[in-house]
């Protein structure tokens, strides 16, 4: 990683005000902390989205469960076990038949609330104008006399309801991964029928026999018997690469791109497509949200889904492509129809926000890019093994509308109390009951990297870093040891230790 030559600088703003929900429209039901970031690690990143925090730009916030209107709790979907379900194999067929013969479905999506609800949160700029931070050598110097410290969807839904579907106890597996309906009570197969096959499968050997037949008739020897195919093959579910796949045959009729650029620092592609990529935000805006159509500027633009508080960083045993903040761009046709905003982070890839030429609204764009999101996951795996997660956001289960998110299977909440990742099934009971809730079941267990002595988180006071211990000795008589312990509390051990709180 970067090891001791970049920083975390932050400036904490505190939750006390109520603002605007993106979900309900209570005009003061949403609370959070909030901070303002000037530069940030990966790994600092990655830590504080594991406590509850995500960011919009620069700004980096985290929901006060207990207390807000829409709790949004963190979740995050296992990549590498992750199969498609039904609804998920509709979205990428539907893709699939759109690239091939260039029909655009005729049902249209309602666009759905997104997780980076930027202005409804309130992010402030610093209260001063400019603020010059020390160099890296001057903050490696300072570190280095200071004690020893320790180290830390999208909106596009096709929701298939679970009440439409088998429940999972009337389901039995049979051989080749399939599930299919358990026999009633007293009525059992029939030992002496043969097994029952797919329709397709009837129809393609039927196909294949009469060929052969007409083959030999002829004495054509380009025509042979087809090689039998074992029941396991035939049966086997189709990974999401393979769905993908399909689209990317020659002969369809249009041609689908997913080209990956860096926005922190801005890539030549990045600044070459920036007026296009705008344009579709835009459009996005007003015809989705219902924006006024000078409300989506280009400033606001930039600064919720191009900047970004985190630096590109590069490690031998990391993914190529390195870690920050990037837009995964899908040209159709050589044109942006949408935008994919995400960070490659140590241990993920955390999505961002989605957004897209509302032509295209009824190609379930959301799910989709979630879908292919999840592959990207995948493939970066194979450079570097610990990154297996795909992080969606929020999930807010009293939001009907936002449920979807746990329908990418397995998945984990994180618990508000003890942030340890608990499986998303045994997280949906509690939350049919009360919108908070802890989900870890053990009484006693507390939140481990908890700061034990705010003493020890590091402050960057006029240019110097010292831990906060010798920050109170300076300024005498401060009033802000409270302020400093909620924000240690929120960030944990790790963090607070580690990451830069400025105080003028």
């Amino acid at each position: 990683m970067a090891g001791n030559k970049s920083y975390t600088i932050v400036e904490y703003f505190g939750g006390d005000d109520g603002y605007r929900c993106g979900y309900c429209k209570n005009q003061i039901g949403n609370f959070s902390h909030g901070m303002w970031s000037h530069t940030m690690t990966v790994q600092d990143y990655q830590d504080l989205i594991d406590r509850g925090w995500r960011r919009s730009g620069k700004y980096v916030y985290k929901p006060i469960l207990h207390k807000t209107c829409c709790p949004q709790y963190t979740i995050r979907c296992h990549a590498l076990k992750f199969q498609p379900s039904k609804s998920h194999k509709k979205i990428l067929k539907k893709m699939n038949k759109f690239i091939s013969n260039g029909e655009l479905p005729k049902k249209q999506h309602e666009g759905e609330p997104m997780d980076s609800v930027c202005e409804e949160l309130g992010p402030r700029e610093p209260c001063h104008s400019e603020m010059k931070c020390p160099a890296s050598s001057d903050i490696q110097a300072a570190i280095a006399e200071c004690p020893t410290v320790t180290e830390v969807y999208k909106e596009d839904v096709d929701v298939t309801s679970t009440n439409s579907e088998t429940s999972r106890s009337d389901l039995v597996s049979v051989p080749g991964g399939r599930t299919t309906s358990a026999p009633k009570p007293g009525v059992g197969p029939d030992a002496n029928r043969p097994p029952c096959r797919k329709a397709k499968d009837v129809r393609k050997e039927r196909r294949l026999k009469k060929e052969q037949k007409k083959g030999d008739a002829d004495g054509d020897p380009s025509i042979v018997s087809p090689t039998p195919t074992s029941p396991s093959q035939n049966n086997s579910p189709k990974l999401l690469e393979d769905f993908i796949a399909e689209s990317l045959r020659d002969n369809s009729s249009h041609c689908l791109e997913v080209r990956l650029v860096r926005s922190n620092p801005p890539c030549p592609q990045f600044k070459a497509s920036f007026s296009a990529s705008y344009q579709v935000y835009k459009l996005y805006q007003v015809a989705i949200h219902k924006d006024p159509p000078e409300k989506p500027s280009e400033s606001q633009f930039r600064r919720f889904l191009c900047d970004s508080p985190l630096e590109a960083e590069f490690s031998p045993d990391g993914p190529e492509v390195g870690y920050g903040s990037f837009h995964q761009q899908y040209l159709l046709d050589g044109r942006i129809v949408a935008v994919g905003v995400i960070d490659i982070l140590p241990s993920c890839v955390s999505s961002v926000y989605l957004y897209y030429h509302p032509d295209f609204a009824s190609l379930s764009l959301g799910s989709y890019s979630a879908l292919r999101e999840i592959a990207f996951t995948r493939q970066l795996q194979k450079q570097s093994p610990k990154l297996s997660y795909y992080y969606m956001g929020f999930y807010i289960h009293s939001c009907p509308k936002m449920r979807y998110k746990g329908q990418y299977r397995p998945s984990d909440l994180l618990c508000p109390e003890t942030f340890v990742w608990v499986q998303i099934e045994r997280c949906l009971p509690p939350l049919e009951h009360s919108r908070y809730a802890r989900f870890n079941q053990d009484p006693d267990a507390g939140d481990v990297r908890a700061l034990k002595d705010v003493g020890k988180a590091l402050v960057l006071y006029r240019r110097t870093v010292m831990p906060y211990a010798a920050y109170s000795r300076k300024r005498k008589g401060s009033s802000d040891e409270t302020e400093v312990r909620q924000y240690a509390g929120l960030v944990g051990q790790d963090c607070a230790e580690r990451i830069l709180l400025y105080r003028t």
